[in-house]
């Protein structure tokens, strides 16, 4: 599958497809198998309107066809990307080929968060590496400098 954006076209580096005539009428069981995912997890996807659910004939099973495992494939790759399900639930409603801005803006979205996350990250770690060099300085009367950082009172953020 291949991707295009106006003049940018973006090759992913995982696809998913399903051949056809291969996965027709599954159970919800093998959907699972064949998606990676629990039955649990296409049941609560249904229930949030990710996943449609097919009617079940009289006496018998729901069966799926091999849309639902590409759709269940989609939202584990855009969960694995940081996106949310809402945000996953946003990103189907524009998969209709004319929606590239929207979309667009939504990743630039994603991406702004992650580099947020990032930076928290860079600080937390910044933080725990003066605490670990403090401690193997060693020595220090008033006990461990990481227990007494941790233990510290400080104002609250409001």
């Amino acid at each position: 599958m291949i991707l295009k954006c106006h003049a940018l076209t973006v090759t992913p580096v995982v696809t998913y497809s399903v051949k056809e005539g291969t996965l027709d009428h599954l159970t919800i069981g093998q959907v699972a198998k064949e998606a990676g995912v629990h039955k649990e997890t296409i049941r609560y996807y249904q229930g949030l309107g990710l996943v449609t659910e097919p009617r079940k004939p009289m006496g018998s099973v729901r069966r799926y066809g091999p849309e639902t495992v590409a759709r269940l494939r989609f939202i584990k790759r855009a969960q694995e990307l940081g996106f949310t399900l809402q945000e996953v639930g946003r990103l189907l409603q524009l998969d209709d080929g004319q929606s590239c801005a929207a979309t667009r803006a939504l990743a630039e979205d994603k991406l702004t968060v992650i580099r947020e996350r990032i930076a928290d990250l860079n600080r937390m770690r910044r933080m725990l590496e003066g605490l670990v060099r403090e401690c193997e300085r060693g020595g220090r009367p008033r006990g461990c400098a990481i227990i007494r950082t941790l233990s510290a009172d400080r104002p609250r953020h409001r």
